[in-house]
């Protein structure tokens, strides 16, 4: 049986070519090549992993009652992939993030987006809201609205960055209101938590047929 440290051994034993200025620059600058794609039925179930996964960043932060909460419903989720309104962050065949989209209202709304914590600040969540943003301008919808925790660094701040702002109460419509008293009952603190929007285009917004989460 081969010792601990004989790998360490064989390391040092071995001549390694030095590399060259530009390959240390690449190796240093290059991120890992991820892709956004479209999601496939198939990978419903790692989806479930991926927000269980990124939801663990939440805990001990005292906002969500675990044993409340509830995940995406899969047959919502199903749907959703049927319509080309997920998204995945992909690393070669694995899945590492993923984005959910949804037209509420005549505006396209983001009911969830994940990414695993060990691919985080990688800029996989700009790459993925730019595809969701894309999306919806492509649908000739003029805005994108979703529901977020306030103040926690990867949520109400990330989206400020990236153009969004806070919707006062007096702002919000009846599907607003709705989707507040849901997260209520699935244990968020909702005092903690904001709507946001994002203009994106001034077209008229053509007819949608129902393609919400619910």
């Amino acid at each position: 049986m081969a010792s601990p440290t004989s790998g360490r051994a064989i390391l040092k034993s071995m001549t390694i070519p030095a590399l060259r200025p530009d390959e240390e620059r690449a190796m240093v600058l290059e991120p890992p090549p991820y892709e956004i794609r479209l999601a496939r039925t198939e990978e419903l179930a790692r989806l479930r992993q991926i927000e269980d996964e990124a939801g663990s960043a939440f805990s001990g932060l005292g906002l969500i009652d675990e044993s409340r909460d509830a995940s995406f419903p899969l047959d919502a989720l199903a749907r959703l992939i049927d319509l080309g309104q997920v998204w995945v962050a992909c690393l070669g065949d694995v899945l590492v993030g993923m984005v959910i989209a949804s037209v509420r209202e005549e505006a396209a709304y983001i009911e969830e987006m994940d990414v695993v914590p060990e691919h985080g600040r990688r800029g996989l969540g700009a790459r993925l809201l730019a595809r969701v943003c894309s999306w919806a301008r492509e649908e000739g919808l003029a805005a994108i609205t979703l529901s977020t925790f306030r103040d926690v660094p990867w949520n109400g701040p990330f989206y400020r960055r990236h153009g969004f702002r806070d919707l006062s109460p007096a702002e919000w419509t009846p599907g607003l209101r709705e989707i507040r008293e849901r997260e209520a009952q699935h244990g968020l603190a909702v005092e903690a938590r904001v709507f946001m929007r994002r203009e994106l285009c001034a077209d008229q917004p053509r007819s949608h047929p129902s393609q919400s989460g619910e």
